[in-house]
């Protein structure tokens, strides 16, 4: 499943992966760029789906804008790593999920519409677990829209564009969601959302345009399970820098060869004392090395102490809850 041989879905992989057509047929848009027909678009998409290739094709949004998040990790004794990883997994707020190399073993994002809910996530798993929960909230991010390209290496995102969060109105959660949990594979997308929430498709169609036009909505497109495609040494490289040094640091890094993800959290005192988070998704450890490497000469970065906790296993990886059932069915 590593490499993707067939140049039509390389191109689905490539080349979609951002600004899906937010037109009532996009999959049709899509066909006529590749010379394909609008039934073999889907087609090909539902069999990456079934194989794992990709998690949906979707959306992903700005962090802690129309929803709240935050990155969190226990230390889960090797004996019980499945008991714990299943019993966050249960969580509906938990999208993501890894096994990494430290005492820190557990890692993983909760979500949800607030974060009154997120809160209640990370107690809900404390007490089950009876471990104690790491919260590290996002501060500030440098680069959050993850890509890959087949031909290897992240993919470089687009310029960073400000998030206009009041251009979210009343009834764009549910919207949201069902952009997060992954658009219908058929003909008419956007109608099919649209019916679920009782909405015409050309209400649904101006909200999602206006929010990928306000950076609310970060990215639109086909998400990829990166690991099912060969990604497999990837690092959260953690760095201790004082909160001032991060203004130079953190563009710097954001923007650095093999980084694909970078950004600011909240350190805990005394015990998790690193603000500067970064990814690398390579497919090798030599060559994330390779990146980490060459990061560690970037300015404000020499000598700085830092830990690459590479991944080991992936037990969940979702899109973000943004709205609950109840509010989508509203």
């Amino acid at each position: 499943m590593d490499f993707v041989t067939d140049p039509v879905d390389r191109c689905l992989l490539d080349d979609w992966q951002r600004d899906l057509p937010i037109t009532p047929r996009p999959f049709a848009e899509i066909g006529g760029k590749l010379g394909l027909s609008e039934a073999e678009v889907i087609s090909r998409l539902g069999q990456m789906l079934g194989s794992g290739r990709i998690t949906r094709v979707g959306g992903t949004c700005a962090p802690n804008i129309v929803s709240a998040s935050t990155l969190a990790a226990v230390a889960a004794p090797p004996e019980r790593v499945e008991e714990v990883a299943a019993i966050i997994g249960a969580e509906p707020g938990v999208n993501h999920s890894y096994l990494r190399e430290h005492d820190l073993n557990l890692w993983f994002v909760a979500t949800g519409p607030d974060r009154a809910h997120v809160n209640m996530v990370l107690t809900r798993i404390g007490a089950r677990s009876g471990l104690r929960v790491l919260d590290l909230p996002l501060v500030r991010a440098f680069n959050v829209d993850l890509g890959f390209r087949m031909a290897g290496g992240g993919g470089k995102p687009p310029a960073r564009r400000p998030v206009v969060g009041a251009a979210i109105e009343p009834g764009d959660r549910p919207i949201l969601q069902a952009l997060t949990s992954g658009l219908p594979l058929c003909p008419r997308p956007f109608a099919a959302v649209a019916r679920d929430l009782h909405r015409s498709e050309a209400d649904i169609l101006a909200r999602i345009r206006a929010l990928s036009d306000a950076s609310v909505i970060a990215r639109l497109g086909v998400i990829v399970r990166h690991r099912a495609l060969g990604w497999r040494a990837n690092a959260m490289v953690v760095w201790d820098l004082p909160n001032g040094a991060i203004d130079l640091a953190g563009p710097l890094l954001a923007a650095h060869p093999g980084v694909t993800l970078c950004y600011e959290r909240r350190p805990v005192a005394g015990i998790w004392p690193y603000r500067l988070y970064s990814m690398i998704h390579a497919r090798s450890r030599s060559e994330a090395m390779d990146v980490l490497s060459a990061a560690t000469d970037l300015p404000g970065l020499r000598g700085v102490r830092h830990r690459a906790l590479f991944s080991i296993r992936c037990f969940k990886q979702t899109g973000a809850l943004i709205s609950l059932p109840k509010e989508s069915a509203a």
